[in-house]
């Protein structure tokens, strides 16, 4: 197994952070396998989802929609509302493994691996990428 953590630096907004590159040059070229993606922290999650046309954006406010930063949250620490952050995870996971096939991920034509992180409160992340060789 290869393994490497890399940082994310997300400021104090919430984003969604397109790491496919990163992943990409991770991989270098290490063969067939599997890579598996997983963010350490309960308030943050990855997701393959199109960047760079709106859905980004699109999926920050269906987010903000479900899951609202007001006082409804019994989580209470940290900015107003940041017990939406601690739900998250559980919609979108904290994890996902992506095929890979001559060193780069099998992934559709318009789809990108990203971190999203709507906690306003942590501004860098950390992002473990493990190769499985298959």
């Amino acid at each position: 197994m290869h393994t490497e953590l890399i940082e994310i630096r997300t400021g104090g907004t919430e984003r969604v952070v397109d790491l496919t590159r990163r992943i990409e040059e991770f991989l270098g070229g290490l063969g067939d396998g599997l890579v598996n993606v997983w963010v350490p922290h309960a308030t943050a999650g990855v997701a393959v989802i199109e960047t760079g046309a709106g859905s980004d954006t699109d999926l920050l406010e269906a987010l903000r929609s479900l899951l609202p930063a007001d006082d409804r949250w019994s989580h209470r620490h940290g900015s107003p509302g940041h017990g939406r952050d601690h739900v998250l995870p559980a919609i979108i996971a904290p994890s996902m493994s992506v095929p890979v096939l001559d060193g780069r991920m099998a992934l559709g034509t318009w789809q990108s691996v990203c971190l999203v992180d709507t906690n306003v409160d942590n501004a860098v992340r950390t992002v473990r990428l493990s190769f499985l060789a298959g």
